[in-house]
């Protein structure tokens, strides 16, 4: 599987998003964000209610936001969600019709994983700020993936992907441990994500099992670029047990789990990715249920990502937030890792270097993510805690081992061309 995007290409049109990719809208609504932020749900199932629950907390401790808009593909969800909004919330059956809201400054994109890129690259074009859900985009998209990076390079908007992680401050202090060179130059690291959970009922359960396609549920419009299928109410409620729409871990799970450590070594694209599992316990879904991949870098650097949904246990290190979350990162000179409420670092052997310990200021915080991104916006600070550039270079590498398992092949990277190569 080839890519036909050329680096040539992937400049030029970074080019003319600069040149193009800031409509009046977007200019028009600076002073206005400066006092109170409107947000748009793109979405209205149960992350984007989880969204809806944190600003309503920040709207009640006096955050200037608004919540004035939601979407959804299936019209008693949205009109659910925007009950819980508050007053005066308008309820969208298209998207691009909240887009052109002009209310909406922001939106909060928590649609299925194929719909993602396309609504951040529409959003972006219409003015607004993006807090885009993980994963950016869908496993089949990497294309796609290149051009909202594009997109969002040639704007003045800010982005900011979901994996609400990086709010802990364990990260940041292993970034600066790692710059500042105590581990030596990294050499290895490995993370994880371990759970129990099929994504099937108790997981995703069915609205309406009696639902059909219609005024009140728009199916086409749900498949988006999928491939066209009879209206199936399991597909379309429980949507991540299908390869059309979602990745299983390697895209669902994987992105807490491997974005702090992408940014902690600054890690580019993979030389090449090996990725391996299956459905080892859940046979109703598609997607994999375990998932594991290895991944080369120019940095001469080999980082392991673990995982399995057929079991919690998150392993020797312990659990920091979400289950086997917590990074090993080793060096030359040494090894850093989490224990409790501290970075730890274990020298190596033969390095004079003692072992240390570095209290962690501040942990995982969802509703401090929401203000990090809402004060970012009034700033117009484009260095969020998880950009656009990061989730390009994390995606690539979910997507190659994806392609691995999938294809029973190596993924390589082709840097010149911007191109995935299966071999």
């Amino acid at each position: 599987m080839e890519t036909d995007t050329t680096r040539r290409d992937f400049l030029g049109r970074a080019g003319a998003a600069a040149a193009g990719f800031l409509p009046s809208v977007a200019r028009g609504q600076e002073d206005r964000a400066g006092a109170r932020l409107g947000v748009g749900f793109l979405g209205a199932g149960g992350r984007a209610n989880s969204h809806i629950g944190m600003l309503l907390k920040l709207q009640k401790a006096g955050e200037p936001v608004d919540l004035v808009a939601v979407y959804d593909t299936y019209r008693p969800r949205a009109e659910r969600a925007a009950r819980r909004c508050g007053e005066d919330v308008r309820v969208y059956t298209s998207y691009r019709d909240l887009l052109a809201d002009p209310r909406v400054h922001a939106v909060c994109i928590a649609t299925p994983d194929h719909h993602h890129g396309y609504q951040a690259i529409d959003a972006v074009r219409a003015g607004k700020d993006v807090y885009c859900e993980k994963p950016v985009t869908h496993w089949r998209q990497f294309d796609l993936t290149k051009k909202l990076a594009e997109v969002v390079a040639g704007s003045d908007r800010v982005f900011l992907l979901g994996t609400q992680g990086m709010s802990d401050g364990a990260w940041a202090l292993m970034k600066r441990l790692v710059r500042e060179g105590l581990i030596g130059p990294p050499i290895h690291a490995e993370c994880g994500y371990f759970r129990v959970g099929d994504w099937g009922e108790r997981g995703m359960p069915i609205d309406d099992k009696n639902a059909q396609p219609g005024d009140a549920l728009n199916w086409e419009e749900f498949l988006g670029d999928a491939p066209k299928r009879p209206f199936d109410v399991s597909r379309y409620f429980r949507w991540r047990m299908y390869e059309d729409y979602a990745g299983g871990p390697a895209t669902d799970l994987f992105p807490h789990s491997f974005t702090p450590v992408a940014d902690i070594l600054a890690l580019t694209f993979p030389c090449r990715a090996v990725g391996t599992g299956g459905k080892f316990r859940y046979e109703e879904r598609e997607v994999p249920d375990t998932f594991n991949m290895l991944l080369d870098y120019p940095e001469k650097i080999t980082v392991a990502v673990l995982g399995t949904q057929g079991n919690d246990h998150p392993g020797a290190s312990g659990g920091r937030g979400a289950p086997g979350r917590i990074p090993t990162i080793r060096g030359w000179d040494g090894t850093l890792t989490v224990q409790g409420n501290e970075v730890v670092f274990i020298p190596a052997q033969g390095c004079k270097k003692p072992a240390q310990r570095f209290p962690i200021e501040y942990g995982e915080d969802n509703v401090r993510y929401w203000k990090h991104f809402l004060d970012c916006c009034r700033r117009r600070d484009r260095n969020t805690l998880s950009p656009m550039d990061l989730a390009y270079r994390v995606q690539t590498a979910l997507i190659m081992g994806y392609l691995s398992l999938r294809e029973n092949k190596v993924a390589k990277f082709d840097p010149d061309r911007q191109r995935i190569v299966l071999l």
